[in-house]
């Protein structure tokens, strides 16, 4: 019995502890319905105002990181397509004198420099003695290599900058051009 006394206490020492409005000792204490219990228990603090904060901002803060992770992709192909452009007029550079398609050369040293681009989505442009050709193959071009001319490579690719499905720049195409001089 003391054992019960001593337990009865405690959870009247502890309902008044959650409950200022309870009273202590053992006085008989007027139960409430769960709907009184929880509004009694809003009304008590500001201690859920920080998760209602982070929920509210939350959407917008995942959107923002989600716009950034996909311009630095954006980015990453843009480099990746400049870096191959620039190996692609170096190859055929190099190769001019034993290349029969100028164009599939060009095309073939940035596919193997740019793994992680679509090669069917490069759209490339070689220009050889003032005459352009938009191809990836272009055999029987290579006389228009000269000694002392100059070759220019320019690669488009479509960029897709996107926040969860929604396109933001439809219609983007990344541009990389360079120019190499024959020796």
């Amino acid at each position: 019995m003391k054992m019960l006394n001593e337990l009865h206490g405690r959870a009247i020492a502890l309902m008044s502890g959650l409950n200022p409005a309870a009273p202590s000792g053992r006085a008989n204490v007027k139960s409430r319905s769960i709907g009184e219990r929880v509004r009694a228990r809003l009304r008590m603090g500001d201690e859920g105002n920080a998760i209602v904060e982070f929920a509210l901002i939350l959407p917008v803060l995942m959107t923002l990181l989600t716009g950034i992770l996909s311009f630095g992709s954006a980015m990453m192909n843009y480099q990746e397509l400049t870096n191959a452009t620039a190996v692609g007029a170096q190859a055929l550079v190099i190769n001019r004198s034993s290349t029969t398609d100028p164009c599939q050369t060009v095309f073939n040293a940035m596919v193997a420099d740019a793994p992680t681009l679509v090669p069917s989505k490069i759209n490339l442009t070689v220009t050889m003695g003032g005459t352009a050709v938009n191809a990836q193959s272009c055999s029987g071009d290579q006389s228009n290599l000269v000694q002392g001319g100059s070759v220019t490579v320019t690669a488009l690719y479509p960029c897709n900058i996107g926040v969860y499905g929604v396109t933001i720049s439809p219609g983007c195409n990344l541009t990389a051009t360079l120019s190499e001089y024959e020796f």
